[in-house]
């Protein structure tokens, strides 16, 4: 802990504040050069270091508590099989013949 003191005209103001200590530990990784240089230019247009990137991923990670079955709304479920994947695969063909028939181009 620190203390200090601001004067203001008259006045004391007292700060406490907390310092948090923090140990980090040395990691190594190997990775494909491509994807450093790539990481290294995101980090940089982040104003961040690539290891408070990764960091921040790891932390992510590790944080996400796996959702339960039972934490799914009885919403999701009931439409849980409802479309079909195969007829999702070509969508973008099946998007383009509706336009074409809907406005006739």
């Amino acid at each position: 802990m620190s203390n200090e003191v601001l004067r203001t005209s008259r006045f004391f103001i007292f700060v406490r504040t907390k310092i948090k200590l923090t140990m980090t530990t040395k990691l190594t990784l190997k990775v494909d050069e491509k994807v450093i240089a790539k990481a290294k230019i995101y980090a940089k247009k982040k104003n961040t270091s690539l290891s408070k990137l990764v960091e921040s991923y790891l932390q992510f990670l590790v944080s996400k508590a796996p959702a339960a079955p039972d934490d799914v709304t009885p919403l999701v479920k009931s439409l849980s099989g409802v479309l079909n994947a195969t007829e999702l695969r070509d969508y973008e063909e099946s998007y383009k013949r509706h336009i074409t028939k809907k406005y006739g181009k």
